[in-house]
């Protein structure tokens, strides 16, 4: 074969699979851009619902995308200003003190498993607490341990560890969490199981605690809740979301009794 044909023949192959691959990167940019659509559209499908799996291992809603139902002001009988329902998230418009305020649940609970998800405003401040009580007390934190949400990164005050995104509020310090940036959705979940305590973080465990032990006690006694005798002691209690004068969204808001 002659080497002038020897290049026309090498050369229509190049171009044969040039074109082959350039087809399949647009087939893929293709792929993914329908791979982004079906997800969206499953992220629409699945807010504030529960799987059919979900529903047989016990899970429950605590926020149904649409009212406040289930929800009440701490010490009062209904949600008032301060807290609204918008575009299937419960919002804390971040008025707090006694325009807002903290909401607890109706239905208190003993050993569960809560799977939550947030996002916070910028330089923003919220907890969730668990084994709150109402009545005498003059606030959720009061009785409740929190399970830490804020700005880490925007904050304008210096964080102190204990203070951090995951941690369990003014008693241990999360490990490793990585929290997303501001506007976007993080993942939480707590695990009470007797005296046991998980918080989790965007699929990571961040702190691992037991209540009610010796070392529990001695934190406490010398500590931010020394002077709140009746701190992390009850063993049954509501679910609270925080308002402490940030605009945060919350969804899909489930738990399982154990």
């Amino acid at each position: 074969m002659k080497k002038s044909s020897i290049f026309y023949a090498m050369g229509a192959l190049i171009l044969i699979f040039m074109l082959m691959d350039c087809g399949g990167k647009k087939d893929n940019k293709k792929n993914d851009q329908e791979n982004q659509e079906i997800q969206v559209i499953q992220d629409e499908v699945l807010m504030n619902t529960l799987t059919e799996d979900e529903i047989q291992d016990g899970w429950k809603l605590l926020f149904d995308g649409k009212t406040t139902n289930g929800w009440h002001k701490f010490n009062k009988d209904s949600i008032d200003e301060g807290w609204i329902v918008e575009n299937d998230c419960f919002v804390a418009l971040g008025k707090g003190g006694d325009i807002g305020g903290d909401i607890v649940t109706d239905q208190e609970f003993d050993n569960f498993e809560l799977k939550i998800e947030w996002k916070i405003s910028p330089g923003g401040n919220s907890g969730i607490l668990y084994h709150v009580l109402e009545g005498d007390y003059p606030a959720v934190y009061a009785t409740g341990p929190e399970y830490q949400l804020i700005d880490d990164i925007g904050f304008p005050q210096k964080l102190e560890e204990w203070q951090t995104t995951g941690a369990n509020y003014a008693m241990d310090p999360p490990k490793n969490a990585k929290i997303k940036p501001v506007g976007e959705w993080n993942s939480s979940r707590i695990l009470v199981n007797d005296s046991h305590v998980e918080h989790w973080l965007n699929g990571e465990k961040v702190v691992e605690y037991e209540l009610w032990t010796d070392e529990w006690t001695e934190k406490v006694k010398n500590g931010k809740w020394s002077e709140y005798p009746k701190y992390g002691l009850a063993h049954t209690g509501s679910i609270s979301l925080q308002d402490h004068g940030s605009v945060t969204w919350f969804r899909n808001i489930k738990i399982r009794e154990l």
